[in-house]
């Protein structure tokens, strides 16, 4: 695979070498014998990398954001039967994802992939894009036929850390990995940090571990079994909690409304805060973990006391609109 074409975000950064390399392409695919990928940004892009036998095309992260650029590609794509494989969009929007690949396959291609490839953060971590997990995993519930591929390159933007991304994205039953290799990355024209050479990608390739999404072993299975159903019953404990706790937390919307009290309440959500994270850490929880779900819990009790506070005047205004029309 190679970027003949690349979208960069800023102008003057390589954007590809351009036409001229789909023959350098389908040289290396005489002399190697394997199919050719080129990522496609618009039609022209599409008629010429057809054109010239590519096999694969795949849609950049860039392209994937844009509907009508999408809708531009799928619409030189009808007639054809060649497989396409779809970035994620660079922010972290699952519909648009899955919008891109519809665009795609009513086209009618049927030999469709998306490609993982992490999303744009504001906040600075060790990744080039954050890989968000969640987000392939719902795409993988709702899209469970979907071959799912993993970028562990632009998730990393450095090479140290591409073989524990690769590592997670197979434990997460990923179909492949997309990876960057170079002959020599010190003198590679684009994203050179994140690049393999030939050798350093072999090693890392031998050192994954692929496990199977199933067992057939029988002692296994009903071991499982009989964990999950461990997890079940606390769930449904922690659903019944979570019921209670919203119940209190209606009384409590009232009550402050009664007495003309703000919903909230500084004070009390960092005192929750402080006490959740150490009760956390003495349950050996990670504390980033904890303080999301208490985040969650918190912000689902503002909307419920909101819609208390707020429920007299939603009554009256829709009152006093239907009066209105019965007198008119």
């Amino acid at each position: 695979r190679a970027g003949i074409w690349k979208p960069r975000t800023r102008p003057g950064e390589f954007e590809g070498i351009g036409s001229i390399g789909l023959k350098w392409l389908n040289r290396a695919k005489e002399e190697t014998g394997l199919p050719i990928a080129v990522e496609v940004a618009n039609a022209k892009h599409v008629e010429e990398a057809l054109a010239a036998g590519v096999d694969i095309l795949w849609i950049g992260a860039r392209s994937t954001v844009n509907p009508f650029t999408v809708q531009e590609i799928a619409d030189a794509l009808q007639g054809h039967d060649v497989p396409v494989l779809i970035k994620n969009p660079i922010n972290p929007d699952l519909q648009l994802w899955i919008g891109a690949i519809e665009r795609i396959n009513r086209a009618g291609i049927t030999k469709i992939g998306a490609i993982h490839r992490g999303f744009s953060s504001y906040e600075k971590t060790s990744f080039r894009n954050e890989p968000m997990w969640e987000l392939a995993i719902q795409l993988k519930t709702l899209c469970p036929d979907l071959p799912i591929f993993n970028d562990p390159s632009h998730i990393c933007g450095n090479r140290e850390l591409i073989p524990y991304i690769s590592q997670k994205a197979l434990d997460l039953d990923m179909q492949g990995l997309m990876i960057e290799a170079h002959v020599d990355p010190t003198v590679a024209w684009t994203d050179a940090k994140q690049q393999l050479t030939p050798t350093a990608l072999a090693e890392l390739v031998d050192k994954l571990t692929v496990r199977e999404p199933e067992s057939t072993n029988e002692e296994f299975t009903d071991h499982l079994a009989e964990l999950r159903t461990s997890i079940d019953k606390i769930d449904d404990v922690l659903l019944q909690k979570l019921g209670e706790r919203m119940a209190i937390v209606s009384k409590i919307g009232e009550y402050k409304r009664d007495n003309q009290v703000t919903i909230l309440q500084v004070n009390r959500w960092d005192a929750i805060i402080k006490k959740g994270t150490a009760f956390a850490k003495a349950l050996k929880l990670d504390v980033n973990f904890t303080e999301k779900f208490l985040e969650l819990v918190h912000g689902e009790s503002i909307r419920r006391q909101t819609e208390i506070m707020n429920a007299n005047k939603v009554e009256k205004g829709i009152a006093a609109e239907n009066h209105e029309k019965i007198k008119a």
